[in-house]
């Protein structure tokens, strides 16, 4: 709503002064930095520049001007300080504009900039046959907030796992499994057992070279379709799934496609022949290459033994999703260290002809860190993800249990707050940045957490719960008190912060917006009383209560927390 009113701003001046000067004028309306200076303001050193006008004569020339616009009437003042115009808002008149539009809409903070358009996101890819770990937190989150945020701007999200199911890797599973496995074993707990077996491959393959050798034949003979080979990989698949559905059902995670590395281990071929067609293709010590210049290394397309690569996978995976998704752009949730990676894949769309190379876009992130380093193991053992997220929610159930033992239903309580802490500690951090691994510093319920915000709906639900109140009638002039108009404001931003949290591919944007939200609405409770006597104050503050509430909520559900009535 603000940003409405700065562009509508923006573009009556730029055509009220280009008419005037016969010139074409780039204004720009901002907020200030500081508050007390007003809530809009409008620096005209590059209208002075422009014109070639003193600066004293531009700024009445632009105040004049503004004046004369449609929406002048919700300026209460305008003032000029060192080439700075600065607008106050009637701030009765666009809280009565802010609360008619979120009473008018049947959600609030959608938009239609997506309109028409498709989206594919890649998130989350575990590698089978081992357990979901720490290490797949962040793509799973970030990808899974995308989404959501996405479908709020309008648009259509094809939600991809792209699997990592194919490879030398299982390859050495299969080997172990058929020399050393134990069939009984494995089926007892697949995943678990799978990784001792991997481990011990690995282990042997260090005494005895052979081994990698073997696993390299069979996974050639698995690409080539070897029946014993197939229907072991497909177990294995079948169990780690299984295994992962634990998780993503915890943390409210869901795709449309599950189709991973090897799905596409019949549409590599063509990729190959296209290059080949077009000449890209370079034969180098055996394997071939296409050379992307100088810059960057080569891309290996296919080795020495005529085995393909990841980026020739990724490559049919690409395409397939381009012809059938007809996507408008696609997102790789992957971490930081893939960047050559994706540099690579978007510089061989580029020399193959295809002009939807500028649509991918890497969605890199940073590390988890336990004390400065990855946390990816403890003890020499792999962090379960879904151990973490169990010990959030008992160290959630100790809070529940000091604070209001007689709570019903307090585990699932506690298993929601437990969760929601583990995201939203994640999404507040800007997602290229590393950040520390702390439980403890997560599920707390003061500061910068996810109970925080939990508590803070929570607590604005038990109040509206006790009111009885009539919210058709409000009186607007209680805006004019700041901390009543902090909160408005905020609330007049939300799609604006939806849009920009889009655009940045950024969730800490409005993960942080809600911590903003929460902290100015804690503040306003411990200055006012919201359930007086007088009627129509009770209802302005019930219903500013209540819009503070629904954006709470609903920013949360796009982040993937999880909003809960009691705590």
């Amino acid at each position: 709503m603000l940003n409405n009113l700065k562009l509508r701003i923006k573009k009556d001046l730029e055509e009220l002064l280009g008419k005037q000067f016969n010139a074409e004028l780039s204004i720009i309306v901002e907020e200030p930095k500081k508050a007390e200076l007003g809530d809009l303001s409008i620096p005209v050193f590059s209208v002075v520049k422009q014109l070639r006008k003193p600066l004293p004569q531009i700024v009445e020339i632009v105040k004049e001007t503004l004046n004369q616009i449609p929406d002048s009437g919700y300026f209460a003042k305008i003032d000029s300080v060192s080439g700075f115009i600065n607008i106050t808002l009637n701030r009765a008149m666009f809280a009565k504009l802010v609360v008619e539009d979120f009473n008018e809409s049947e959600d609030y903070g959608t938009s239609d900039i997506g309109a028409g358009k498709t989206v594919c996101i890649d998130y989350s890819s575990p590698n089978i046959a081992k357990p979901f770990s720490i290490g797949h937190l962040r793509s799973t989150i970030i990808g899974h907030s995308l989404g959501n945020i996405l479908e709020k701007c309008g648009y259509k999200v094809v939600r991809i796992n792209h699997l990592g199911d194919f490879g030398t890797p299982f390859a050495k599973t299969i080997y172990a499994y058929l020399h050393w496995g134990n069939e009984e074993v494995v089926k007892q707990n697949s995943v678990e057992e799978l990784v001792k077996l991997y481990v011990e491959f690995n282990e042997k393959a260090k005494q005895d070279k052979s081994l990698d050798e073997e696993a390299r034949k069979i996974f050639s003979e698995l690409e080539q379709g070897n029946e014993i080979y197939v229907k072991l990989w497909e177990y294995i698949r079948e169990e780690s799934l299984k295994d992962y559905m634990k998780v993503y059902d915890l943390l409210g995670v869901r795709f449309d496609s599950y189709n991973g590395e090897a799905f596409y281990n019949d549409k590599m071929q063509r990729i190959v022949d296209e290059l080949k067609e077009k000449k890209l293709l370079v034969k180098d010590q055996g394997a071939m290459i296409v050379d992307l210049g100088d810059d960057i290394p080569p891309a290996l397309i296919q080795k020495s033994d005529g085995s393909t690569l990841y980026i020739t996978r990724d490559l049919a995976a690409l395409f397939y999703r381009k012809n059938n998704y007809h996507f408008d752009e696609m997102l790789y949730v992957v971490g930081n260290e893939q960047k050559l990676h994706f540099t690579q894949l978007k510089r061989v769309i580029e020399k193959m002809g295809y002009d939807f190379a500028e649509d991918i876009h890497h969605i890199n992130f940073g590390l988890v860190l336990q004390d400065g380093k990855k946390m990816s193991t403890r003890k020499g053992k792999i962090v379960k993800l879904e151990d973490v997220l169990d010990e959030a929610s008992g160290m959630s159930l100790d809070y529940i249990n000091e604070k209001n033992p007689g709570l019903e239903d307090k585990e699932q309580i506690a298993e929601s707050i437990g969760v929601s802490a583990v995201v939203f500690n994640d999404l507040k951090n800007y997602r290229t940045n590393d950040f520390e691994f702390n439980l403890e510093e997560m599920v707390n319920f003061t500061g910068q957490t996810g109970p925080y915000l939990q508590y803070t709906s929570v607590r604005i639900q038990s109040i509206l719960d006790s009111a009885d109140s009539n919210e058709t009638t409000l009186n607007y002039d209680l805006f004019e008190g700041e901390h009543y108009f902090e909160i408005l404001k905020n609330i007049s931003q939300y799609v604006d912060t939806i849009i920009k949290t889009k655009q940045e591919y950024a969730p800490s944007i409005l993960a942080k917006y809600l911590l903003k939200l929460a902290s100015l609405f804690n503040s306003f409770y411990a200055k006012e009383r919201v359930l007086v006597e007088d009627e129509i104050e009770r209802n302005t503050k019930l219903h500013l209560l209540k819009m503070t509430k629904d954006i709470l909520n609903d920013g949360m559900r796009l982040l993937g927390m999880q909003v809960i009535l009691k705590m």
